[in-house]
């Protein structure tokens, strides 16, 4: 209580105090002192989030991690890098990652592959919206998606799977998006619960078809309607098959038709409207060459 009272009088005074007692204990070499050492770093760290100094904040708590490890005591360890991880994610995002990756190394060393995955899918949106490095958020989505399937946990190896074909696919990599989106939809084709949400991913799949070559995408859609009869009934099969046969005969205006009256009643994400606009480009070229 004494050290929230003063916070905000004299808060460089009171964590210099806390502080500079460190080099005391240190020289005891008592195990007891160490633990209070962490504690004063723990509490340092709490005055510096009540202050919104979030850099310090994360500094401390990190400080806090790298003693508990001398002292062996990985989980403590890791739940305070953790701490600094989401501290620093509000100052500096890459020394964010840092914390966050040496939390998972003990994680992983412990055996929690789960817990791991979930810190390398929070590094993944680092670079997602932070740091905007796709690359690297891939890496992590794969990462964390290995992890869960180690773990059984299928479903959420497939939301992380589902990033890394959002991504490639935008990156033009369409094989190995298309690889994801067929895997994922014949596992939910043939699940009870995930069954609806199979049109979506097999029509994405003939997207990334349709932006390489339209005679793999025309086949690609004759597999999927074969694998899983419900597609042939889907607004996604049927607008596909309308895409094909206007890309067939080069006409850019039933192509833009049929995106309109399928986005009038279902409305197209920004990934797909991407896509389709791709598609849309190689027939206006195709147009122009033969002018």
């Amino acid at each position: 209580y004494i050290y929230i009272k003063y916070l905000k009088k004299d808060l460089r005074l009171i964590v210099r105090k806390v502080l500079i007692t460190f080099s005391v204990f240190f020289s005891r070499g008592s195990s007891r002192k160490y633990e209070e050492a962490c504690d004063m770093y723990v509490r340092a760290a709490n005055m510096f989030k009540m202050a919104k100094n979030w850099s310090a904040a994360g500094n401390a708590f990190s400080q806090a991690a790298h003693l508990h490890l001398q002292m062996d005591n990985k989980l403590d360890g890791a739940i305070n890098f953790l701490d600094a991880g989401n501290a620093f994610k509000k100052a500096d995002p890459q020394e964010a990652i840092n914390c966050l990756n040496q939390a998972i190394e003990i994680y992983t060393d412990m055996g929690r592959f789960t817990i791991a995955a979930k810190h390398h899918i929070s590094i993944a949106e680092i670079y997602e919206s932070e740091l905007l490095d796709v690359d690297k958020a891939i890496c992590h989505y794969e990462q964390a998606a290995d992890y869960y399937k180690g773990e059984e946990s299928k479903s959420a190896a497939n939301k992380c799977l589902l990033k890394v074909a959002t991504y490639t696919a935008q990156l033009e990599q369409y094989q190995k998006a298309i690889d994801i989106y067929e895997q994922i939809g014949m596992y939910a084709m043939d699940s009870v619960l995930l069954k609806y949400g199979a049109k979506d991913h097999f029509f994405k799949a003939a997207l990334c078809h349709f932006c390489v070559d339209m005679l793999n995408a025309r086949l690609s859609v004759q597999r999927y309607e074969d694998m899983f009869p419900a597609f042939s009934d889907a607004r996604e099969c049927k607008l596909v098959k309308k895409l094909l046969d206007a890309y067939e005969e080069q006409d850019v205006d039933a192509f833009t038709d049929a995106v309109k009256d399928f986005d009038s009643i279902s409305r197209l994400d920004q990934w797909n409207t991407t896509m389709l606009l791709r598609i849309k480009k190689q027939i206006q070229d195709d147009e122009s060459d033969l002018r």
